[in-house]
């Protein structure tokens, strides 16, 4: 539990929330856009590698004049097995 009895899921949730719509004030990407493009980002890369979905973060970085979608995606260890 975080401060005033709130879970701590909630408070990065609100972040990730805050982050999606500054992204769209500067951007022509919806939040539904981008949480959508990161929804079919975990399910592609899923097919190859395992990874942690709930730790996959999405963003848009501002460098200069461009921007850039950068893409946080943690994979899931493997396993090795023993022959």
């Amino acid at each position: 539990m975080g401060l005033f009895g709130r879970k701590r899921g909630s408070a990065r949730s609100a972040k990730e929330r805050l982050q999606l719509v500054l992204i769209h004030d500067r951007t022509d990407i919806s939040p539904a856009v981008l949480e959508a493009l990161k929804d079919d980002l975990i399910q592609a890369i899923s097919r190859h590698v395992a990874i942690d979905p709930g730790a996959v973060r999405i963003g848009l970085e501002r460098d200069g004049r461009s921007q850039r979608l950068v893409a946080d995606i943690p994979l899931k260890p493997v396993a090795r097995r023993r022959g």
